[in-house]
């Protein structure tokens, strides 16, 4: 049974959600990939991959312009991985509103659960100044083999957690985290950066900006203490 006198486990995508790293990873892919034949540029990553899987971006790549054999696509991957490393260490800056939205939640018991492998969920944490408010709680696909659009990598968090799945929060600008959230019977807030562009699915509440997460957060607790309508029917 659920326990609405319990606060909220809030379990927060990293990229793009906490820390804006997306364009820093598009730039990194568009340097890296067509040095072994796969032409790309950085609105590609915006457009067509934003939070998908490094492996499924390559497979998709290699369909449209050449396999590569496992050793080649090994060695591009590490000198992505480095580049991206120090493009993080140079520029990386949290997502704006964010340290002031996990400040107003310090209450709420939090983790990070992202389709990156964990050394970069833990550089993000520390470059960015993220990491005292999540502590070792960092939930990696990689270590666990789930990726999203899995629910398998938000379930094995609030389990880590010990939060029952009807007690979490994802929160998710990605278009595969919302999904991951929704198929895992979560609360979904789905941080839409491009409301022009993409589209919240259904189940899912919509916000445009850090800055609305507090409020979204505290109706939700209203909601699940009977004191208020359906969050997503006032979306």
């Amino acid at each position: 049974m659920s326990d609405t006198t319990a606060p909220l486990c809030l379990l927060f995508d990293s990229d793009g959600t906490l820390v804006d790293s997306e364009p820093l990873l598009a730039r990194a892919m568009a340097e890296t990939f067509p040095d072994f034949g796969l032409p790309f540029t950085p609105e590609q990553y915006m457009e067509e991959f934003r939070g998908v899987r490094f492996l499924d971006i390559v497979l998709e790549l290699e369909q449209r312009f050449g396999a590569l054999d496992d050793a080649r696509r090994d060695v591009m991957e590490d000198r992505l991985r480095d580049n991206m490393a120090a493009r993080m260490k140079a520029e990386l800056t949290p997502v704006p509103g964010i340290p002031e939205a996990l400040a107003a939640l310090s209450g709420h018991p939090k983790a990070v659960a992202s389709n990156g492998p964990l050394a970069k969920i833990r550089l993000a944490m520390a470059t960015s100044g993220l990491a005292p408010h999540f502590g070792d709680n960092l939930y990696s696909a990689y270590e666990l083999q789930v990726w999203k659009p899995d629910p398998g990598l938000y379930l094995a968090a609030a389990e880590g957690m010990g939060a029952e799945p009807e007690n979490c929060v994802v929160i998710d600008d990605a278009a595969v985290g919302v999904e991951a959230g929704l198929k895992a019977g979560m609360q979904v807030i789905h941080i839409n950066h491009f409301p022009d562009e993409e589209h919240t699915p259904e189940g899912a509440i919509a916000i445009t900006h850090a800055s609305e997460l507090v409020t979204a957060i505290e109706r939700l607790n209203l909601e699940r203490r009977g004191h208020g309508r359906s969050v997503a029917a006032t979306e």
